[in-house]
């Protein structure tokens, strides 16, 4: 049996407001989230902790609400908050991937969102190269890191092998080059 389009359809519910996230984002979206899940997902092998790609709902006020939003990656370590195709504990990581028609919402609701629910780290991450790194410090978001990808080696600013990690799981690594691989 087929699903309805309306099955089909993501959305997200914040503030009580459903958001119809249809159509997709383009194909550079899901290469760097796919890049930052599998580089997570490798680190994550002999771990209780899960990483997700775009495909399980953060309830992120589950005692006052039922309103949820899908991260783009997000890796959660307390599996008993799994509940079918939603999470209502705290991730321990979120990543967003912007695209035109969310990079208002990645970066103000979305954002407010994650600190407010206590998630300690929150990269947001744009097709044209950039990275900004936020860490909850006292209740709020820091910008602690901000990237560029410069990956042409005869310019001065080459940066394409800058290592980040994740706080969190510091074992967990990766180059610009490999967030932003296979764009090109």
């Amino acid at each position: 049996m087929a699903l309805s389009e309306m099955e089909r359809k993501r959305t997200e519910k914040i503030n009580g407001v459903v958001y119809d996230m249809s159509p997709s984002p383009n194909f550079q979206h899901g290469i760097i989230n796919g890049n930052i899940f599998k580089k997570i997902g490798y680190g994550l092998q002999d771990s209780l902790c899960l990483v997700f790609m775009e495909n399980l709902d953060f309830k992120y006020n589950p005692k006052e609400n039922d309103d949820y939003v899908c991260p783009d990656v997000m890796v959660i370590c307390d599996r008993k908050h799994l509940k079918g195709g939603s999470y209502s504990g705290v991730p321990k990581f979120i990543a967003e991937t912007l695209s035109p028609s969310t990079a208002k919402k990645d970066k103000t609701e979305k954002k407010d969102i994650y600190e407010t629910a206590g998630v300690p780290e929150y990269w947001v991450v744009s097709p044209q190269g950039s990275v900004e790194i936020y860490y909850l410090e006292n209740g709020k978001y820091v910008l602690e890191q901000s990237y560029m990808l410069q990956d042409e080696k005869d310019e001065a600013d080459y940066n394409a092998e800058t290592v980040v990690c994740l706080r969190e799981f510091p074992h967990i690594t990766m180059t610009l080059k490999e967030i932003f691989a296979g764009l090109k």
